[in-house]
């Protein structure tokens, strides 16, 4: 560990609040804390805000990575008590109220984890040295680089035994991801691909979409499930539930109970597992890996040090697992985490957190979506426009929402997403090549 301070930290003399993440519940408790009477210093290994909910479409060439991120320093322009520093937290010592980085060490008086969740392979090596995740925005665009380069491939194959395992996509997963990656997917199958590889015969392409549980989207109602299936078969998904991917050795998809896939495109959506580093003890761990806070967030056996949306865990009789790990969890804890922190500085005791289901909702294909609120559940057409309006009002800046804006209307009227670019990084020099080779 770096043993020496983060250097050029403003000294603002007033109690200093460390959050570590830049996600929903982060990001959300670093604005709510703007020109308040604290220091507060946001850290994160990225300097840009990803938007989760739309990796998939960054995935199937329906928008720009740039579209979907957002730069943090730009958000806390003009804002004096909010400092950004880009570094990977290493550790935690709780007795001396420090954290440290891969740049150097940081004293605290509030610290606040807000780290998220990886992707869970659930401990099968293979599944995850071969298949691709999508948690991040650099993940989403190897997926579309990998597809594209897939088609490519196969285009200059003169066996159609040798394309199929180039063309056929598996998606495992079937919550709201993995639902919307499948739709995704059979849409450029159905309608763009055949434009731009007449070549290739896409009938014979198959999309399959593997849920382990009994159903589609388990936490939604029983309608959004059974539209949602349907919407999926419309487009012609091959759905398999209550189905386990046994192996994936890069070619071959091995299923329970089922025939075996050929493929080169595992696409894996099926489960996440919270962020964890270095200086916490066992006791304050679930067994599922998330840390146990009370119900002001507050990390268990520890002092000055909260936990906010995926990575937590209060057990409440209404929820004895706990809260679902989605943005608006992290979002209304961070919320109500800011609240704390004003009770605190004027001597007031904290508030515990309340959930509030705001509903939930997935998008299938164009025109099609599932939508659950508290109040109504609707489908069809009216769905996909409230999900649309839903995710572009939740986007970071004005620019961002206009080009999605362009974006999604473009591909609406004209059914051809035009970022279909298979961006390559970089050949490596000799000379880099050779100092590769000594270092490894």
């Amino acid at each position: 560990m770096n043993i020496s301070p983060i250097p050029n930290l403003p000294e603002l003399h007033l109690p200093k609040i460390v959050i570590v993440g830049a996600g929903f519940a982060g990001l959300k408790l670093a604005r709510e804390l703007k020109n308040t009477e604290y220091q507060v210093i946001l850290l994160d290994k990225n300097n840009f805000h990803e938007f989760q909910p739309l990796f998939y479409q960054v995935a199937t060439a329906g928008l720009e990575p740039s579209a979907i991120s957002f730069p943090l320093r730009k958000i806390f322009h003009n804002t004096r008590n909010v400092t950004f520093r880009m570094a990977e937290v290493q550790g935690v010592d709780q007795e001396k109220k420090r954290i440290y980085t891969d740049v150097g060490f940081l004293d605290f008086d509030y610290l606040v984890l807000a780290m998220g969740a990886e992707t869970n392979f659930f401990g099968a090596q293979q599944i995850e040295y071969f298949a691709s995740p999508m948690k991040t925005v650099s993940e989403a665009l190897y997926i579309r680089n990998k597809i594209i380069s897939n088609y490519e491939r196969a285009v200059n194959l003169k066996n159609e035994s040798d394309r199929k395992a180039l063309m056929n996509v598996v998606i495992v997963g079937g919550g709201p991801t993995g639902v919307e990656l499948a739709g995704a997917m059979a849409e450029l199958r159905n309608t763009v691909f055949p434009k731009d590889y007449p070549e290739l015969s896409f009938k014979n392409m198959k999309v399959t979409l593997v849920e382990a549980s009994p159903k589609l989207l388990s936490t939604m109602s029983q309608e959004a499930q059974d539209h949602a299936l349907s919407y999926l078969n419309e487009l012609g998904v091959e759905v398999f539930v209550s189905t386990r991917v046994l192996n994936f050795d890069g070619k071959t998809v091995i299923l329970e109970g089922k025939e075996p896939i050929y493929t080169e495109t595992l696409l894996w959506a099926a489960g996440i597992k919270p962020n964890r580093i270095d200086g916490f003890q066992d006791q304050q761990f679930a067994g599922n890996g998330r840390m146990k806070v009370d119900p002001f967030n507050q990390l268990l056996h520890s002092d000055g040090i909260f936990v906010l949306g995926d990575q937590s865990v209060v057990s409440t009789d209404s929820l004895p697992k706990g809260h679902p790990q989605v943005a608006q969890v992290a979002i209304q804890q961070a919320k109500n985490l800011a609240a704390n922190f004003r009770r605190i500085s004027r001597g007031q005791e904290m508030m515990a957190f309340e959930y509030k289901d705001l509903g939930s909702m997935a998008t299938v294909g164009r025109k099609k979506a599932v939508v659950d609120l508290p109040f109504v559940k609707f489908q069809g057409i009216l769905a996909w426009l409230t999900w649309l309006f839903v995710h572009l009002m939740a986007i970071l800046g004005v620019k961002n929402k206009l080009f999605i804006f362009f974006d999604w209307s473009w591909n609406y009227l004209s059914f051809d997403p035009s970022l279909r670019l298979l961006i390559k990084p970089r050949y490596v020099r000799a000379t880099e090549r050779k100092d590769l080779i000594e270092e490894k």
